[in-house]
């Protein structure tokens, strides 16, 4: 087989149709969450997507045994293409740094150091292609006094202070439910890569970027951290379901005959509609409830209040009420009814999907929106080395029989 410099198969592009980053040949070693989602943003954006993995497959596939880990890797990694690499064999090396050669984006999320006690370090790889964006994200980042410290997103939540903000006053701290950190890295890390790409458009040189998860998640406590400049040791720690600063009130999660609804007033013309709807004009020159100051000082009367109105009705009849006095309002839904969710479906940002191996599933599209151009089609996340042949035999140039002797020697 000859040299080829053609791409691997690509996205499968909707004809005629040219993404953003169509072209764009991303190689992504990274695994789990933060690094597999900034590459998935990539490759719903158009760009080819090589994930690389060890024989066993990267740590998220391998969890698919415990049980329900097998859809988030299908969430995160459609519209790739699946290879399989020894990175602690030299041929293996050698194929990467192939790869390299004729990529624009290289993205991983091992701890610091690991690529350069490989070999294949930013620097290393640099050298090879100079136009390479090399991205990488960990834990606490490549300097600084925490920079060995293993990191996973609940570590993450407890030092980064979003666990001491998360629970009730009077009860131990509690992680959040979602994944915060990672995916608040992943995004970053999306950023970060994109605004290299963006110069390596004006000067044609690539560069190093990096995200840590702990620098990615701070900005997200700044009602806390609000709090905590205005009233020092006398701020509290943790607020329930009520607003972080204590700035707002009604903010809170009221009862419901079937459930829960989250209420929010940010301003004095909101709580006003809210009177309205639950028929107590009567209290509008109250006050205790005049002005968003005199609530926040009278929050348990207004919190109260509320409950004694919604406690009688079904959370979705309350929040339609709500909504259509322009009142911010939602029902605190089961995971169940979110992914039925009609607005996501309708934008295609959830979409049902008939996997090979999942059956039929819903995933999620990109939450970014190019104007003017569709949503790429979802492709099924891959087998464990199912573009093996594509890549380092079609792209790449290898023989048949060159594939087979680095399958037999552990290479691939």
């Amino acid at each position: 087989m000859e040299n080829s410099q053609t791409e691997p198969l690509t996205s499968k592009d909707a004809p005629g149709q040219a993404y953003p980053l169509s072209g764009i040949t991303v190689i992504d070693l990274s695994h789990v969450y933060n690094g597999p989602y900034a590459t998935f943003l990539m490759a719903m954006a158009g760009a080819t997507v090589i994930k690389v993995e060890p024989h066993g497959g990267e740590h998220l596939r391998s969890r698919g045994d415990m049980g329900g880990a097998d859809l988030p890797f299908a969430m995160l990694n459609s519209n790739k293409q699946a290879v399989t690499l020894n990175l602690k064999t030299e041929q293996g090396k050698n194929l990467l740094k192939e790869m390299v050669a004729r990529a624009d984006i290289l993205v991983e999320n091992f701890a610091p150091g690991v690529t350069d006690r490989l070999g294949i370090g930013p620097a290393t790889l640099l050298e090879i292609n100079p136009r390479l964006i090399y991205g990488s994200s960990s834990g606490y980042g490549k300097t600084g006094p925490y920079r060995d410290y293993p990191a996973m997103d609940l570590v993450m939540q407890a030092m980064s202070g979003i666990m001491s903000i998360t629970g009730y006053p009077d009860q131990p701290p509690v992680k959040a439910g979602a994944a915060m950190c990672d995916f608040s890295a992943g995004i970053h890390l999306y950023a970060a890569i994109m605004t290299a790409l963006y110069e390596r458009e004006r000067t044609g040189k690539g560069r190093v970027v990096e995200v840590s998860m702990q620098d990615a998640s701070y900005a997200s406590m700044a009602s806390n951290l609000g709090m905590l400049h205005a009233r020092g040791a006398a701020a509290p720690s943790r607020t329930g379901n009520r607003h972080g600063g204590l700035g707002i009130s009604p903010y809170n999660v009221y009862k419901t005959t079937d459930g829960y609804v989250v209420i929010n007033a940010p301003g004095d013309q909101h709580f006003r509609s809210i009177l309205d709807v639950i028929g107590r004009q009567d209290l509008k020159a109250d006050p205790r409830f005049l002005t968003r100051s005199s609530r926040v000082a009278n929050m348990f009367a207004v919190d109260e209040l509320l409950e004694s109105w919604t406690s009688q009705h079904p959370k979705q009849a309350i929040a339609d009420r709500m909504l259509a006095a322009a009142v911010p309002c939602a029902p605190v839904r089961e995971l169940s009814e979110v992914i039925v969710d009609k607005n996501m479906h309708e934008r295609g940002s959830l979409q049902w999907f008939d996997h090979p191996e999942l059956g039929r599933v819903v995933l999620p599209h990109s939450p970014l929106r190019f104007e003017g151009t569709p949503l790429l089609p979802l492709q099924a996340s891959a087998p464990l080395g199912a573009d093996n042949h594509r890549v380092f035999g079609d792209w790449l140039g290898h023989t048949d029989e060159e594939l087979e002797e680095m399958t037999q020697a552990g290479v691939i």
